[in-house]
């Protein structure tokens, strides 16, 4: 889990204890309410400690939110493509129905805070995006994916999209119910599955 270069070294379970705040106050607050003096009120830590950790806000959000996913897509090997879909957006659909609000906030957030964009993508969507790359490949080398399939490109733009549109559209989590019918009608028809 990539994070700035450290001075000291907080313990795991220090670690978690700042992770679970942070995601406490984005719960309540949203991301612009959230500061480094609230973490640290919270956590009854010192701001100079989460300065000497993380380089500021958008970095410790970052790597909260990647420490509090509840999969690591590069550990899910299913034997088959359609397997790793579907186990991929089961896991997504339980996140986004615990977390979709802050995922979302955060997508919001990105639009006025460029940093806090640039945090997110190099500790979460970089890493998640690499890890889909896996999946395709280890499908194309199984033979079951034509190398070069156009829809490969756009399997995270398909999965972000199905998880900020539902919310927007229709009130509801993308819950893994949803996901998993969208996958079946639009991911593995664009990869050509059958």
């Amino acid at each position: 889990m990539p994070t700035c270069a450290r001075r000291t070294r907080l313990t795991p379970q220090r670690e978690e204890e700042i992770y679970a705040a942070v995601l406490e106050l984005l719960r309540e607050a949203g991301y612009d309410a959230m500061t480094m003096d609230a973490v640290a009120a919270r956590t009854s830590s010192s701001k100079a400690t989460l300065y000497r950790q993380w380089k500021g806000k958008p970095e410790l959000v970052g790597v909260a939110l990647r420490h509090a996913k509840p999969m690591d897509t590069s550990d899910i090997d299913t034997g088959t493509l359609r397997g790793d879909v579907l186990e991929i957006v089961t896991l997504l659909g339980e996140a986004a129905e615990r977390d979709g609000g802050i995922m979302r906030a955060m997508g919001q957030a990105c639009h006025q805070n460029p940093d806090l964009g640039r945090a997110l993508r190099e500790v979460l969507i970089e890493p998640e995006t690499a890890a889909l790359r896996g999946v395709l490949d280890r499908a194309v080398d199984r033979g079951e994916l034509p190398a070069g399939t156009p829809a490969m490109e756009f399997l995270p733009h398909m999965l972000i999209g199905a998880l900020m549109a539902r919310p927007l559209m229709e009130e509801q989590h993308a819950d893994a119910e949803f996901l998993r019918r969208y996958a079946e009608a639009v991911i593995m028809p664009a990869l050509r599955l059958p």
